[in-house]
């Protein structure tokens, strides 16, 4: 079910509560204290983009393997846009691109973890309708602003709740092999060499290669070869700013 506020601290501390099961989302009108990645807030003009929350229970899946749910979710994402003739591209770990522009944020955070993934909260925020942006933010973009019209609101989430569901049905399969290379096809820079700036702030240049079945980002370059990256222990840069 979709449940609709017009206000709300943040969609994901909301699907925090156990009335919501799987498959459930939770769409706010505006957010008082939306979060992004790396502890960053969200921002979003109230009534203009799409901030939900999805509720899973994926039990099929082991915490040794939780990042194939983030791959689902983006490409998922990637589905949408296609269908409204837009190409992105995904930039590791989980932000959705049009070009060198932001377009979505995703925050995921699984609220009961085992050996098994129990519950997880998945935070998305689409930015379709903006197109005015704050300064603070480096490189965004909205989907009206790439297709020069405004987009109906629900018709988008309608359109990523069947993306969505094709792609979970998909993992639930276990076709892993397929999934993993089709996110690597998106990702944004890959095979370029680019900027990028190490977690003690270190620049250096590279050529990104590709994302490893749990997450890994490798990058190779000149100085260092070929090197594994976690989350949070590399930035890229773009525009002259981290992201």
């Amino acid at each position: 079910m979709i449940y609709h506020f017009d206000t709300l601290q943040s969609t994901n501390d909301e699907a925090r509560d156990f009335r919501y099961s799987e498959g459930d989302i939770i769409v706010a009108r505006r957010q008082t204290a939306g979060r992004g990645q790396r502890g960053h807030s969200w921002e979003s003009v109230a009534g203009e983009n799409l901030t939900f929350s999805m509720v899973l229970t994926p039990t099929f899946l082991p915490t040794t393997e939780q990042f194939k749910l983030l791959q689902t979710i983006a490409l998922s994402l990637c589905d949408i846009f296609a269908e409204y003739g837009l190409e992105t591209s995904v930039k590791w770990t989980n932000d959705i691109y049009v070009g060198d522009n932001k377009i979505v944020g995703i925050l995921i955070e699984h609220q009961s973890i085992s050996a098994i993934l129990q519950r997880t909260i998945v935070g998305i925020g689409i930015n379709v309708n903006q197109q005015s942006f704050s300064d603070a933010l480096p490189n965004p973009t909205s989907m009206a602003l790439e297709l020069g019209r405004r987009l109906d609101l629900e018709e988008v989430l309608c359109c990523f709740q069947r993306a969505f569901t094709r792609r979970y049905d998909a993992l639930k399969a276990d076709d892993a092999a397929t999934l993993c290379e089709e996110y690597n096809s998106r990702l944004y820079r890959r095979g370029i060499k680019a900027p990028y700036r190490r977690a003690d702030g270190t620049p250096f240049e590279g050529r990104l290669c590709e994302v490893m079945p749990h997450g890994e980002l490798i990058i190779e370059s000149d100085a260092y070869g070929r090197e594994s990256f976690l989350f949070k222990e590399i930035e890229f840069v773009i525009g002259g700013q981290k992201s």
